[in-house]
């Protein structure tokens, strides 16, 4: 087992993480809305919740998608279905001022964040494509943990990275003098992301 392909892998999730899209915006959001204590549970929700993809992955979870398509579909449209509804969340949320106090609950950020990584199928796919070129025979315990491990710490780290430097004060006091705007474009491009999700455009 050599480092190259673990590498390897870093580098291909690295730029497929930080690219625009339902859990880069709303990681971001959360961020400057809500401050460090909510944002950073549920960042590494999101990142948790993206790295069972590549666990589904690993255990053949693209594989149905791809013998079952009406499979696949139905769960995009699920997945589009919840992204309309916290784009709605957000635009109702544009003109309203923020809460006095962020929500300490570890358990409900965490959970959300996972809920909402999980509502979009296509990374099963990609991992799916990315260790089957990476590892060309992934086998054994000891690979599939190390491969899993990579992308895992790979997620928290950059999701980490996102909502603690998102969330300093000076980015905050940005956001508070442009909230409506910064509301509704998050809550146009999680629609929009959405719509492409569902129509698979």
């Amino acid at each position: 087992m050599t480092p190259e392909p673990f590498l390897a892998l870093v580098a291909v999730l690295t730029p497929a993480i930080l690219s625009p899209g339902p859990s880069i915006i709303a990681a971001t959001q959360m961020a400057l809305a809500q401050g460090r204590d909510k944002a950073l549970p549920y960042g590494l929700g999101l990142a948790f919740g993206a790295s069972l993809w590549c666990l589904f992955a690993l255990f053949g979870m693209a594989v149905v998608f791809k013998l079952y398509p009406a499979l696949f579909q139905a769960a995009k449209i699920a997945g589009g279905l919840y992204l309309l509804y916290m784009a709605y969340g957000l635009l109702r949320a544009a003109r309203a001022p923020l809460p006095q106090a962020a929500e300490r609950r570890f358990g409900s950020g965490f959970v959300g964040g996972v809920i909402l990584s999980l509502s979009n199928p296509k990374p099963a796919l990609f991992y799916s494509a990315v260790i089957l070129t990476l590892f060309p025979d992934p086998h054994g315990v000891t690979m599939l943990s190390a491969i899993y491990a990579t992308a895992l710490t790979t997620e928290l780290f950059w999701y980490s990275v996102v909502t603690l430097s998102m969330s300093t004060n000076a980015m905050r006091k940005r956001y508070l003098a442009a909230k409506f705007w910064i509301d509704t474009s998050a809550a146009v491009a999680l629609a929009a992301l959405a719509v492409l999700l569902i129509f698979n455009l």
